[in-house]
């Protein structure tokens, strides 16, 4: 390979190491399916090679990821127009941080993440998708404002409204414990 061809090569794959992960939790977070969120980030990566060339005009690779991923995971949703519920604890615990828990506790946890997604789905498609990318995805109102392409005071208004919906759908299913 020529030097310029293998350090693209090269930082490609440190993108890969480095957001896979993310990239994987956003795909999961809209599609609820193990095997699409996989197929999105192998998606997101081609299309990175494919745009290789750009690579040096990107600013923030986290946030060009993240949008080249939602867009896909929307156009997908968009093709399907249904998305199956997933009820597979293995799957949710996957993009659940771990740590210590006890197994019974894992399924406990699970289920209250299944349970919280779940009313977040029941949010209009604009609270709902700023609530996914700011709660589950830990992106600020910038990085949520770059990847929608929209104003960041758009995006702060719509979080609010997706939180204040979000607590009152939880106040009344009743407590979480």
């Amino acid at each position: 390979m020529a030097a310029p061809e293998q350090e693209t090569h090269a930082r490609v794959t440190a993108l890969v190491e480095e957001y896979s992960t993310t990239l994987y939790r956003v795909a999961y977070s809209v599609t609820r399916n193990t095997a699409d969120a996989e197929d999105v980030v192998q998606e997101t990566f081609l299309r990175v090679l494919r745009h290789r060339n750009k690579l040096a005009e990107v600013r923030d690779y986290r946030v060009w990821l993240v949008r080249i991923a939602w867009n896909l995971v929307l156009d997908r949703k968009r093709r399907a127009k249904t998305r199956p519920q997933v009820d597979d604890f293995e799957d949710l615990a996957r993009v659940l941080p771990t740590g210590e828990l006890s197994a019974e506790r894992r399924v406990i946890t699970a289920q209250r993440h299944a349970r919280i997604l779940a009313l977040i789905d029941t949010l209009p498609a604009r609270e709902r998708e700023v609530l996914l990318l700011s709660a589950v995805q830990e992106l600020s109102t910038v990085e949520i404002a770059l990847v929608l392409d929209t104003t960041e005071s758009t995006i702060r208004s719509r979080l609010y409204r997706a939180r204040h919906a979000l607590a009152a759908l939880l106040e009344q299913e009743g407590s979480l414990q």
